[in-house]
C-alpha cells in the first residue's frame, strides 16, 4: 500500500477517532463513567473543551514546519481535520459558556427572564458579557476568525478566493494568539500552562518568520 492510501485509509481514521476521544471521556464523564467532573461540571467541561481547542489549534500550525523539517509531506493531509477539531472544540466551549454557564438553555425553556432581570432580554445580557469582559472579548473575537477558517476550508473555496485564501488562513495566528491570551486571562492561580502554550505558539510564530526572512536573505547575498 502507497503512502497515500495509508493516509487515507489507515491514519486519518486513527487520527479523527484520537481527535475525537476527549469530546467521548467528556460524554462519558456525563453519565458517570469516570466522575472526573468535579463540584463544578459545567465549568470543568468549558475549561476541557476551551484547552482541547487552543491544542489543537498548536498542533494544526505544528503541520507544517514539521513536513519541511522532517520531509514528511504526508503530514499535510491533516492539517484541515485538525483545524476543523480545533474549531468544533473552541465553538463547544463557547457553546457551554452560553447555554449552561449563562444558562441561556433555561431561559429559553422556560419562555421568560428567570433570574434575569424581566425588562432586559436574554441576548442583551450575553451581549453586554461579550462586550464587557475583554477575556470573553477576545476569545469571542477568536472564534469568529476560527468560524471564518472553517467555513472556507474547502477546495471550493480555496479556489473562489484565489490569493486571498491563504491571506484569510493567516488569521490562524491570530486566533491562537487571543486564544492563549484568553487563557492566561481566564485562569485564578496557577498559569504555568498557558505559558506552555504561549512558548510554543512563539517557536510556531518565530518559524514563519524565519521562513518567510531566509528566501528573501538569500537573494540579497546571491546579489551581493
Amino acid at each position: 500500500m502507497d503512502t497515500i492510501r495509508q493516509v487515507r485509509f489507515v491514519l486519518k481514521p486513527i487520527v479523527f477517532a484520537l481527535s475525537l476521544l476527549p469530546f467521548l471521556l467528556v460524554v462519558g464523564d456525563l453519565y458517570g463513567v469516570t466522575g472526573q467532573l468535579g463540584a463544578n461540571p459545567i465549568e470543568e467541561i468549558q475549561d476541557r473543551f476551551g484547552i482541547w481547542g487552543l491544542r489543537f489549534m498548536l498542533i494544526a500550525l505544528a503541520v507544517t514546519p514539521l513536513r519541511r523539517l522532517a520531509g514528511w509531506n504526508w503530514l499535510q493531509r491533516f492539517r484541515r481535520m485538525l483545524g476543523l477539531f480545533a474549531f468544533f472544540y473552541v465553538a463547544m466551549h463557547f457553546l457551554v459558556w452560553l447555554f449552561l454557564d449563562r444558562e441561556l438553555l433555561n431561559q429559553l425553556l422556560s419562555g421568560g427572564a428567570g433570574a434575569f432581570p424581566s425588562q432586559v432580554s436574554v441576548w442583551a445580557l450575553v451581549l453586554e458579557d461579550i462586550v464587557e469582559r475583554p477575556f470573553i472579548t477576545i476569545g469571542f473575537i477568536a472564534l469568529v476568525i476560527l468560524t471564518a477558517l472553517a467555513a472556507t476550508s474547502t477546495a471550493g473555496s480555496r479556489r473562489r478566493l484565489g490569493r486571498r485564501w491563504q491571506k484569510l488562513h493567516y488569521l490562524v495566528y491570530a486566533a491562537a494568539i487571543l486564544g492563549v491570551w484568553h487563557y492566561w486571562w481566564q485562569v485564578k492561580l496557577d498559569a504555568s500552562e498557558p505559558l506552555v502554550y504561549g512558548v510554543i505558539l512563539s517557536l510556531l510564530l518565530g518559524y514563519r518568520v524565519w521562513q518567510r526572512r531566509a528566501p528573501a536573505a538569500a537573494r540579497v547575498e546571491r546579489s551581493a
